[in-house]
């Protein structure tokens, strides 16, 4: 559920970059909660805000949604994008905001590094990627948008491209990786974890 923020950015004399989302059921007004128009990049399960907010500052002309879950992740992005006008952050399910509050063809680019990977096979139903969220991922998207996947865990990389290529609606790719490090990228290069990355574009499927 939302959080509060604004006690937050009283405190600090920053303004909130917090999403206030006054129905779950509703579409969010994207011009309305930045300000502008301009080509949307989300940011699933942003952590800390090190990725969201180094790569809002590197592409200042685009807009950035985090989407978090966990509240302490969520004030700590917000304290990060305090001086940033083109970030905002959601406090909600990914899966959720994006199967239910993001509008149809409104991302240009989703983000989703190193998303827990529930290595253990009862746990797998827990695993964020699943066939119905590529397709809200693929509902969500702009034409010839993407999704940048980024995991460490060989096992979970091959099921998200075994999902992926069940998907027509997406043609697989190797994603552009020079990007700034998120706190779990720069975790995983340290112990000399290989990182496997994967770029779904949208297309229209074959009819």
């Amino acid at each position: 559920m939302p959080a509060d923020e604004g006690s937050l950015a009283h405190r600090r004399h920053v303004p909130s970059r917090l999403v206030a989302v006054e129905s779950l059921t509703d579409r969010l007004d994207l011009d309305k909660i930045f300000g502008r128009r301009a080509p949307l990049h989300v940011d699933l399960g942003c952590g800390d805000g090190l990725f969201l907010c180094a790569l809002a500052q590197r592409v200042p002309d685009k807009n950035f949604l985090g989407i978090e879950r966990l509240l302490n992740r969520v004030r700590t992005s917000a304290r990060k994008a305090a001086t940033l006008d083109n970030v905002r952050l959601l406090r909600m399910e990914s899966s959720y905001a994006v199967r239910y509050l993001l509008p149809a063809e409104s991302v240009e680019r989703f983000y989703l590094l190193f998303p827990d990977p529930w290595p253990k096979r009862r746990h797998h139903r827990r695993r964020i990627v699943t066939p119905d969220f590529l397709s809200s991922i693929h509902s969500a998207l702009q034409r010839s948008g993407s999704i940048y996947i980024a995991t460490d865990d060989v096992d979970y990389f091959w099921k998200i491209k075994e999902l992926a290529e069940s998907n027509p609606g997406f043609a697989i790719g190797v994603a552009d990786v020079d990007l700034p490090q998120s706190k779990f990228g720069r975790i995983f290069r340290e112990r000399g974890a290989p990182i496997q990355w994967l770029e779904l574009r949208k297309v229209s499927p074959v009819k």
